[in-house]
């Protein structure tokens, strides 16, 4: 490997962040871990504990902090609806401040500096599928709005320090992503489908399950984050980072409940407001620019999914709002 560097990880022990943590630690790199466990939990990183080049802080990252560091993930921010909804005017402040707090660490260490977007900022689109140069098709004031623009606000941050003080940035826009890890809380698709599966219980799904989404699984998508980070200094992206396979929501019901042998039934409940009804990435840019494309298919990863589900004490978890 190459020269170790101290690296940041915010949101790290999350879904997503847990397993970059776990990346990054095991090529040696000194790796901090911040979060302020409120859609995350201790259990995500507590194998790591004992790891010399590890190290876990609470903190919000919508207060400053100040560290030493040559790279920065920044993952903070609730991502499912019920959470980010929760408390709006505080998903936007982490949007915001988040970035210009990372922005800030990044300019004074001259390090570089990634920030992990979101699909959402296509909101509801109209062009499909969906490349980086689509300018999206969002909400203002919407339900989704505090997560949709405040993810927004902070790709526009990203490339004014960039433009206006040379800080070495990258962003990537992620698409549904999937894995063991997830919060069986977390009100996801997929985290949903399964732990209703399991159980027995009706499998909900929103509207006609005619509408569509692409599912990467968390493997891929940890090793797009890592080979951006690795770019050439001249390529800030955005670049999209998702499965380009397209499936309905009804397909994806159909498959979880054959993969869990589930006697479960599909019902149907209201759509909710401003929820896209198509998603899927156009990643003709990452294979360009980063050699980069999934790997695992849909049921594959279900499988190593629904196995971790099948493998955890649920009473270990608790829902982080009252939403679920």
């Amino acid at each position: 490997m190459g020269a170790i560097k101290r690296i940041l990880v915010t949101g790290g022990a999350g879904f997503l962040g847990s397993h970059l943590c776990e990346r990054l630690v095991a090529e040696g790199h000194d790796v901090i871990c911040l979060d302020n466990f409120f859609t995350s939990q201790k259990t995500n990183v507590g194998h790591l504990l004992t790891r010399p080049n590890f190290e876990l802080i609470r903190h919000d990252i919508t207060l400053p902090i100040w560290l030493e560091v040559d790279e920065i993930y920044n993952l903070a921010c609730p991502a499912a609806p019920g959470h980010y909804q929760y408390n709006p005017i505080k998903t936007m402040k982490t949007s915001v401040l988040g970035a210009i707090h990372v922005l800030g660490m990044t300019k004074r260490c001259r390090a570089k500096v990634l920030q992990a977007s979101t699909s959402e900022v296509y909101g509801d689109p109209q062009v499909h599928p969906q490349p980086e140069s689509y300018r999206g098709s969002v909400n203002p004031i919407g339900p989704r709005a505090c997560y949709d623009e405040g993810k927004r606000a902070a790709e526009t941050l990203f490339m004014d320090y960039h433009r206006a003080n040379s800080v070495n940035v990258r962003i990537v826009r992620i698409f549904n992503t999937y894995g063991p890890r997830m919060h069986p809380y977390d009100g996801r698709v997929i985290s949903n489908f399964i732990c209703q599966a399991l159980k027995g219980q009706d499998i909900t799904i929103f509207g006609d399950g005619r509408q569509t989404r692409s599912f990467c699984y968390r493997d891929d998508l940890v090793e797009g984050l890592i080979r951006m980070m690795n770019a050439p200094d001249d390529f800030c992206g955005p670049v999209n980072l998702g499965n380009p396979e397209e499936f309905t929501i009804r397909e994806l019901a159909d498959i979880v409940i054959e993969l869990t042998a589930s006697g479960s039934r599909i019902v149907a409940r209201p759509l909710p407001a401003d929820d896209p009804t198509r998603r899927q990435p156009d990643t003709t840019l990452a294979q360009q620019r980063l050699g980069w494309r999934p790997t695992v298919s849909l049921r594959q990863g279900l499988v190593k999914t629904i196995d971790w589900f099948r493998s955890i004490d649920m009473s270990e978890y608790r829902p982080p709002t009252p939403n679920y």
